[in-house]
């Protein structure tokens, strides 16, 4: 059984997968996991890239606003992990790092916000 904060997480991972394809996106794997690492959404975009998505959901921003919410170490994390995707796929394109901002803010519609290729 999921947790609450687990199934927040996997509620907003659906929306930033809703909001992707209807983009125009393939979405290849979701949580994709090597050691301690995980890639929330990878998908492909236009002109053969590779798209690793960081999905980032918050009920408000009172802590900051979600896109703001993704450190450094994690940054490496999720670097490292592609890596691994991209070794074991044997991927020969271009790859990008996105991330997926989403507000659930009480009574109101999400407010989904895309940002790319915000860290190499």
């Amino acid at each position: 059984m999921k947790t609450p904060q687990q199934q927040k997480g996997a509620q907003g991972e659906n929306l930033a997968v809703q909001f992707l394809q209807k983009k125009g996106y393939e979405i290849v794997v979701r949580n994709y996991r090597y050691k301690r690492g995980e890639i929330d959404i990878i998908a492909k975009g236009i002109h053969q890239t590779l798209v690793f998505v960081e999905v980032k959901l918050r009920s408000s921003d009172a802590f900051g606003l979600p896109e703001e919410m993704v450190s450094e170490n994690q940054q490496n994390l999720i670097m490292a992990t592609a890596e691994q995707y991209i070794e074991e796929s044997n991927w020969q394109h271009d790859i990008r790092f996105d991330i997926v901002a989403i507000q659930l803010p009480k009574g109101q519609a999400p407010k989904i916000t895309h940002f790319e290729d915000v860290f190499y």
